[in-house]
């Protein structure tokens, strides 16, 4: 039986609990009724679904639509610089994070063959260098130094790069605009600016590789004929931003949940075959793409609650990843935890393509990271760190580092 509770108005996004940790109300809410109606902005009656089992059915639930076009997708926090949605968004071609399928079946499996396991673990060599190449130019550098700037960022950007065939003398075009997109109360006007930056550069792009295919992703998708460049555009889009921005921010955060969990670094650093379980202990317990949104198509029953047809229902995977119900002692950071099962890559149909990527560009990030910089620490107070609280991708906006001695 759930307790009574007031219905919650708007998202919890102050991170009042600390930097690591689900806005205090959000837990709160986990715990007391883990499917919650809640008020939009727009006033809007919809839901917000915080537990672990909760979560799980409903992202592998069908009748929960991820498309834009079918409904209007209700903001679940102010944005006074966007216009409230007053009808349904018009899909854009290729974007397959925001279908259903068939359509989103027909677009995933082309790209399936690049990301398996298998290909992924081929490349987990090279993918050291790259991190190890980073790595050298940091320790060249004199301390105190961003680690953002410096390592967290460049190491994805050169390996998604690679991957798709985008020139990484480019990025400062994608990085500053996809920060831009992904600001969540960026003025309509200059979010819009950015989209239709990235979008045109990348256009111009798979059009080249259709014309002169290379050795890459983007190229081997140009080959199909049946995708229109529009498709190669929005599969582009996608597969860039995410490529680059949410392991950039798990390297950063995770840096940055380490140094101030200093027998943890400490237990890491004494025995680095912890990693691979470190790694899926710090994607659980910080889930930095934490919220994600769905439309009701038909009335659903979830946790006890009935869902109606046409609500938006809003997840945070973060609130499920840190569920008693699930998880033991789930706020404590474990390195030696088996965490496998969070759920920070999703679940269902949209469980993340480039999954076993991040984990290997983590695994060579971290472990590169604290082999070469033994003395590695925060060069200003843990407060002080600027969180991307202001982002719909979560992380830290710099995260300055200094370190005691020649870096190995």
């Amino acid at each position: 039986m759930s307790r009574t509770i007031p219905t919650q108005h708007g998202l919890p996004m102050d991170r009042d609990a600390g930097p690591f940790d689900p806005p205090r109300q959000i837990t709160r809410l986990r715990e007391a009724r883990p499917v919650s109606p809640m008020i939009f902005p727009d006033g809007h009656e919809g839901w917000l679904v915080t537990g672990y089992d909760a979560v799980r059915r409903l992202m592998a639930d069908t009748r929960l639509s991820s498309r834009q076009d079918i409904g209007i997708l209700h903001v679940p926090y102010e944005t006074p610089g966007m216009p409230a949605a007053t009808e349904p968004s018009p899909q854009i071609p290729g974007l397959f994070i925001a279908m259903d399928p068939p359509d989103h079946t027909r677009l995933r499996r082309k790209l399936t063959g690049a990301f398996t396991v298998k290909r992924m673990k081929q490349l987990e060599d090279h993918i050291t260098d790259i991190a190890e190449r980073q790595l050298d130019e940091m320790a060249r550098l004199t301390p105190p130094v961003d680690l953002v700037k410096e390592f967290a960022l460049p190491v994805p950007s050169l390996v998604i790069c690679e991957l798709l065939g985008v020139p990484y003398a480019d990025r400062e075009n994608f990085q500053v605009n996809s920060a831009k997109f992904l600001v969540k109360d960026q003025p309509l006007d200059e979010k819009m600016a950015a989209y239709i930056a990235l979008t045109t550069y990348l256009s111009d792009l798979v059009t080249s590789k259709r014309a002169a295919p290379g050795e890459d992703i983007l190229s081997d998708l140009a080959r199909h004929d049946d995708l229109t460049i529009e498709e190669l555009t929005g599969a582009a889009f996608l597969l860039l931003l995410a490529g680059h921005e949410t392991t950039a921010n798990m390297l950063a955060l995770g840096t940055f949940a380490l140094l101030e969990h200093p027998e943890q670094l400490a237990e890491l650093r004494a025995d680095p075959d912890l990693l691979p379980d470190a790694v899926e202990e710090l994607l659980r317990y910080l889930a930095v793409a934490d919220i994600f949104y769905r439309y009701a198509t038909e009335d659903i029953e979830l946790g006890g609650e009935t869902i109606r047809k046409g609500s938006t229902v809003v997840v945070s995977l973060l609130a499920a990843n840190r569920d008693p119900q699930r998880f033991d002692d789930p706020d404590t950071l474990d390195i030696r935890r088996k965490a496998r099962g969070h759920l920070s890559f999703g679940h269902g149909v949209h469980q993340c393509l480039g999954q076993q990527l991040a984990r290997i560009e983590m695994r060579a990030g971290f472990a590169g990271l604290l082999r070469r910089f033994p003395t590695l620490e925060l060069a200003i107070p843990a407060d002080d760190v600027k969180l991307r609280t202001d982002m719909n991708i979560y992380g830290v906006h710099e995260l300055p580092v200094t370190w005691m001695e020649t870096a190995r």
